[in-house]
């Protein structure tokens, strides 16, 4: 049973650390292996010799190999890195004869391959710290000392750079633990996927590690992953006691944990999240030029490192210390699919928030005298066909897919200097300019950094208001277009900044302005205007690259600006796609599916970047601006609008303080003010004004760097050089160690680009089937065909139809109506209904030919619909089935009408044949036999009664005549007791007829 327990994992030999053999390996009968002899020069060789699998291999490898495995856990069944990193696999006293050999290192490979770790295992002994840092291969390990010191001592760190094999790393720990025997050796503390850095407040260093993570993106087969997990470790010994008369520490680390790094914070091991898809290809395809490997983290933006504080520490002891902190940006990053007909395309977005000026909303606004604005985020859009999963191109062209595009955006206050007080209740507090300065210095410092980042031109997208009762955002406007002005009158002509100031809140309230169509003609012309960025060789391929770009503002830059942005990017998107050949037009209209996605993901943008900067998620939403479902967003603007003043008004204050704790805007010292006691934050976000005189005044007139106007190029991709032709591709991009994960058995199903959101989700595959769906992602779907793009799938709703009674287009056989569905003959059941329910509609048998509402069409394969299984209604589609039905009674009530149908219903009733006259006479009818009536209306009854000849009456009339007597409580009621009375046989069989009370009977 051992045997065949240990053979049923296949898997854990492949991961073993790499034992193996030159010589091939045979089995024999009893299936054991042996080593093949080779075969002699004198011989023909034999057929060729396949090493044995798993499942039969001997008894005796089987356990090798199992205890060679011990302690390492199952790979994940979705063929995914767990969340939680697994331990280092430490095994006691190695056996020495079985010790593995260090691999050697590739020559031909730059050394920073062999030190960038992946998977951390955070060790303790009483006096240390022991960080063992394994690459993504899990066959090279380093580690690095860190002492436990006093609040009184400076951070110790230690690096060896020596790269171990698994069993040198497991000799390395067993002889410290063995040199730690009289403290308590040495324990494993927790495990990590990367080290955020290094903190101090009044006390000593705590490490700050990322202990859980998930993939979110994958660019070029380099995977991004957002932080799910953190942990704060004292480096502290291990007896070591805090004071508790302390308070200061503890209230710190309170102010810290405010801040929630578990949300909206991102990093990846081997692609530069801080820098644009542009930016990177340019600098990898240099350092080609060069012959020089690529490189990853030496020219990251630092404006985007949220943990750039924590990082000082560790660079200033430590030679490289990317090789074990992870720098993390803070924004959003989605990334979904699009399908077209076999084809795939995947879209990206990344928001990069600076940590300059960053904060809350009503504490951070306009500008520092730095030129940092306050809600500062870059997005960047990356639309790729997956082709091909690296950058490359065969040839080899490194560096030149013509596959990846990329297109990028600007958002951020308005770079004056003004605020609002928000002391007061109001939720719109009152805009001050603070200083007014003629010559707008921080503005000039903000677009030069703009030009630095982006290039020329810059086209000014601003949203603010522009006639107001009470002058409020207009104040801004006035001083923004001066501001402008002023600054371009020194630019070139053909680098003079574009701008266009719009109402855009005004035009949402008009009628008859058409928000999104001017939006559109806008981005048409920011797209056209700045361009976007283009992969590709220069010789088949053409390329593009983007200079300029759309700076979009409101007051918040939130609402609004992300409404634009979204056009803008929508637009960006056609062009793209045309790009890469998959569509044959730049346009792509609303409410098609890959629209709908695409909107999905900038709502999902704008309420990560919302929730950041104000609190709360978007409060005027695309359907807003679109005009469509007016009451379902209302009622959520109206809520947002609530928490957003909320927040603003009660946690604010908390959230500023935790970003200037982590951000490293507030740094303790001895004598200096503790950071709750600081009555504001005005000198932790601009210089100190006692070094202004020290500081070179800027230039007013020549206030731009006249390089950051040059405009911006793709190197051309050139042939390797013959000293680096020899190289193997992992000299310049490994993109592969993450993506296919060598020594792994993997399936391309359960990878995470075969499982990110897609439109292909969402399809009806039954009305595929059918040929009545159209599969493209790009076709316009009306009211019937509208799907809804979520990112967890939600169960389709099917809409009732609710039945006009002067309508004869919905009921079968000519007009007839369903009579089970409010009477069932069967059982002769026509009991009277509440009010209620007679204000539900009635659900028919078939549906109409055309859908109505988000549904799934049945069929039986013959194209006829089949009829539809019973569903119970929600809440919300009673209630609206009520009103409508409700208001529809109370409008024919007040105005009555008479239609010709009614006129043909009541003329075939009156001259049905079994019907009874209204008005008894004695007159016969001219055309009616009547000698039977007459002899009836001239019986003796009228004289003799009800009795006989006999003169006895038959009990049966009498108790017929009594029950003709009692009146029920109801008396307009059709009863069951009703049904079989004589004298409502024609009543009877009027109900069965066709009439509006048939289908909706009253109490």
């Amino acid at each position: 049973m051992g045997d065949a327990t240990e053979a049923s994992t296949p898997k854990a030999s492949s991961l073993n650390g790499g034992q193996h053999t030159d010589a091939p390996i045979q089995g024999n009968g009893n299936g054991t292996g042996e080593l093949a002899q080779e075969p002699s020069g004198d011989h023909p060789p034999g057929p060729p010799v396949f090493p044995l699998l798993q499942n039969s291999a001997s008894s005796e490898t089987l356990a090798q190999n199992a205890q060679a495995q011990k302690g390492r856990a199952a790979v994940d069944d979705t063929d995914e890195e767990p969340a939680v990193a697994q331990p280092f696999v430490r095994t006691r006293s190695p056996d020495s004869a079985s010790r593995e050999e260090t691999p050697p290192e590739d020559e031909r490979a730059p050394a920073r391959l062999f030190h960038k770790m992946h998977k951390f295992t955070l060790y303790e002994t009483a006096s240390r710290y022991y960080i063992v840092g394994g690459d993504v291969t899990e066959k090279r390990y380093r580690i690095l000392k860190i002492d436990r010191t006093t609040h009184d001592s400076d951070l110790s760190i230690t690096d060896d750079k020596i790269i171990y094999s698994q069993k040198e790393m497991n000799s390395l720990l067993d002889t410290i633990d063995d040199g730690n025997k009289g403290t308590g050796g040495i324990k494993q503390r927790c495990t990590a996927w990367g080290l955020l850095g290094f903190i101090k407040f009044t006390g000593p260093y705590y490490m700050l590690l990322i202990t859980k993570k998930s993939t979110v993106a994958m660019i070029g087969g380099h995977y991004v992953y957002q932080v799910d997990g953190t942990e704060l470790i004292p480096l502290t010994p291990a007896k070591f006691r805090p004071d508790v008369r302390n308070t200061e520490e503890s209230r710190f680390l309170g102010i810290l944990n405010n801040l929630d790094l578990t949300r909206s914070f991102y990093y990846s091991y081997s692609y530069d999240i801080t820098r644009s898809l542009q930016h990177n290809i340019t600098r990898e395809r240099v350092a080609l030029m060069k012959g020089q490997p690529g490189i990853t983290y030496e020219d990251s933006n630092s404006m985007f490192i949220w943990n750039d504080h924590l990082l000082q520490p560790a660079n200033d002891v430590l030679h490289e210390p990317f090789d074990w902190c992870r720098p993390i940006i803070h924004g959003y990053i989605d990334q979904a699919a699009v399908s077209i007909y076999g084809r795939t395309a995947h879209i990206t977005i990344i928001a990069r928030r600076s940590r300059y000026f960053a904060g809350a909303r009503f504490l951070k606004r306009g500008a520092n005298d730095l030129g940092y604005v306050a809600n500062d985020v870059e997005t960047e859009q990356i639309v790729s066909e997956s082709l091909t999963t690296s950058f490359h191109s065969p040839g080899p062209k490194l560096f030149a897919s013509p596959q990846y595009t990329s297109y990028l955006q600007h958002r951020g206050s308005i770079p004056l200097y003004w605020t609002q007080d928000n002391i007061g209740v109001t939720p719109k507090p009152p805009i001050e300019l603070n200083l007014v300065d003629p010559f707008y210095t921080a503005a000039a410092l903000h677009f030069d950094n703009l030009f630095e980042r982006y290039g020329s031109p810059i086209y000014v997208l601003n949203l603010v208001k522009a006639k107001e009762r009470h002058p409020r955002e207009s104040k801004l406007l006035d001083e923004y277009t001066n501001c402008i002005n002023y600054l371009n009158q020194f630019l070139p002509d053909e680098h003079k900044m574009i701008q266009k100031h719009w109402d855009m809140s005004r035009a949402a309230k008009s009628r008859d302005q058409d928000v999104i169509g001017t939006l559109e003609s806008i981005a048409e012309s920011v797209v056209t205007t700045t361009g976007f960025f283009q992969n590709g060789d220069g010789e088949i391929t053409p390329t593009q690259v983007q200079n300029g770009v759309a700076r979009t503002n409101c007051i918040d830059c939130l609402d609004r600006t992300n409404a634009a942005q979204f056009v803008i990017g929508k637009r960006a998107l056609g062009h793209q796609l045309h790009a890469l050949g998959i569509l044959e037009d730049t346009m792509i209209d609303y409410d098609t599916d890959a629209v709908n996605l695409f909107t999905h993901m900038y709502h999902d943008h704008g309420d990560t970047i919302a929730m950041q900067y104000g609190g709360s998620q978007l409060v005027n939403t695309m359907e807003t601006y679109r005009k469509i479902n007016q009451w379902t967003s209302h009622s959520r603007d109206m809520i947002e609008s609530f928490k957003r003043y909320y927040n603003n008004s009660f946690l604010d204050s908390q959230r500023q303080e935790a970003y200037n704790l982590f951000l490293g805007n507030y740094i303790f010292a001895q004598g200096q003010p503790m950071l709750w006691d600081l009555s504001t934050d005005y000198y932790l976000h601009h210089a100190d004004p006692r070094m202004w005189l020290q500081k070179v005044p800027q230039h007013y007139i020549r206030w731009f760097t006249p390089r950051h106007l040059q405009k911006r190029v793709l190197p051309p991709c050139n042939p390797l050089q013959e000293d680096t032709q020899n190289k193997p591709v992992s000299f310049y991009d490994d993109y592969w160690l993450e993506y296919y994960r060598p020594s792994t058995l993997s399936s391309f199903l359960k990878m995470f680009p075969y499982k990110m959101n897609s439109t292909i989700k969402y399809i009806p595959f039954k009305s595929t089937q059918e040929g009545r769906y159209d599969l493209s992602p790009f076709r316009v779907r009306n009211e019937g065909e509208q799907e809804t793009h979520v990112k967890k799938r939600s169960r389709e709703k099917k809409e009732l139809r609710i039945l006009d009674p002067q309508d004869d287009s919905h009921r079968p056989n000519g007009g007839g109506a369903n009579n089970e569905s409010l009477m069932t003959e069967k059982t002769g059941d026509s009991r009277g209904i509440s009010i209620q329910r007679w204000l539900q509609p009635v659900a028919l048998e078939k549906q109409p030919t055309v859908p109505q509402g988000i549904m799934k069409e049945p069929s039986n394969g013959s194209g006829e619909q089949l009829p539809d299984a019973p569903r119970k209604q929600t809440p919300q589609e009673k209630s609206k089935a009520a009103q409508w039905t409700f208001k529809k009674v109370v409008y024919e009530s007040l105005n009555p009408s008479v239609n010709a149908q009614d006129t043909d219903e009541y003329r075939r009733y009156i001259s049905h044949p079994q019907s009874l006259p209204l008005v008894i006479s004695n007159e016969a009818p001219e055309d009616v036999d009547a000698s039977e009536y007459q002899d009836y209306l001239n019986g003796s009854w009228q004289t003799d009664g009800l009795a006989d000849n006999n003169g006895t009456v038959p009990e049966e009339d009498i108790t017929a005549y009594w029950d003709l007597l009692r009146i029920g409580d109801n008396p307009l009621t059709v009863t069951d007791e009703d049904l079989p009375k004589k004298r409502y046989k024609a009543y009877r069989k009027w109900l069965r007829g066709k009439s509006l009370f048939k289908q909706q009977p009253v109490d």
